[in-house]
């Protein structure tokens, strides 16, 4: 009997101590998810904007055409030249624990004959 009462509590210290570890590893589980999607939709947005670029829109359609698929804050920077287009798509990093690391995406697509994106 007397072993039994100096284990008293044990449960209730022992789950005090894993319910913090188990929420912080959900919240890095659901940060690294938000990544990955914020990954994708950049991944789209570059995609999007190259191939409007590439048959002859303009270049501010083509950004308004990504920014409607990119994360919300994301910076879209279109790079015109040499017969190419090349698109780079950055979102802003997400907020948690810690500064984590921003999605980005890059793509690149040849000019169709007879098209030169216009306005910058």
């Amino acid at each position: 009997m007397r072993g039994h009462r100096a284990e008293r509590g044990m449960a209730t210290a022992e789950l005090a101590v894993v319910i913090p570890a188990v929420l912080v590893v959900l919240a890095l589980c659901l940060a690294g998810l938000g990544l990955a999607a914020d990954q994708v939709r950049c991944a789209d947005a570059a995609r999007v904007a190259a191939r409007a670029a590439s048959r002859g829109d303009a270049v501010g359609e083509a950004r308004d055409a990504a920014a409607r698929v990119a994360p919300e804050g994301s910076r879209i920077d279109i790079d015109v030249g040499g017969g190419e287009v090349v698109v780079e798509v950055t979102a802003p990093a997400r907020k948690l624990l810690f500064g984590g690391p921003a999605a980005r995406s890059r793509a690149a697509a040849d000019l169709e004959p007879g098209a030169a994106p216009a306005g910058r």
